[in-house]
């Protein structure tokens, strides 16, 4: 695996700068062209005015310094919680209200209709809730058993 580099650097402001080969800085934001399907895989460095300016194939490819300050760009503009436990539904029909545990601490969501949950690739969930946000399963079969019960009556 080659290593690549970037100059990225953040301004005062904490954006992030890339320098390109004349040496001039210019703010851009990275953009996933798979965010859930495959996070690592197709990010974009997309400048001010909306146009690439470097596309990256797969972050693992980047020297650590690169791959880290995209990464924490691509963290503080994501919310995608990460269902980690279902502690409870209100019913087996829709609308239902959930209890769940996510890697941002626990909260109550509505899934107004069976249709909110939408299959991803490796067994992953993409749960719409009734309040707007959206929230990843990342792995059903690594969900524990009393979570995977709850959720088998919604599949």
């Amino acid at each position: 695996m080659v290593n690549m580099h970037l100059n990225l650097s953040r301004d005062d402001f904490g954006r992030l700068l890339l320098v390109d080969l004349r040496a001039v800085e210019e703010p851009v934001i990275p953009v996933r062209a798979f965010p859930l399907a495959a996070p690592t895989e197709g990010v974009s460095l997309v400048g001010t005015d909306g146009r690439e300016r470097r596309w990256i194939p797969n972050l693992a490819e980047l020297d650590e310094t690169s791959r880290n300050l995209i990464q924490s760009d691509l963290d503080a503009r994501e919310l995608v919680p990460e269902i980690l436990r279902i502690v409870s539904v209100s019913t087996f029909a829709t609308p239902s209200i959930w209890q769940v545990e996510t890697n941002r601490g626990a909260t109550r969501l509505t899934l107004k209709a069976e249709d909110d949950l939408r299959r991803l690739p490796g067994n992953g969930l993409l749960v719409g809730s009734g309040e707007g946000l959206s929230f990843l399963i990342r792995d059903k079969l690594a969900l524990d058993k009393p979570s995977k019960k709850l959720l088998d009556r919604f599949l």
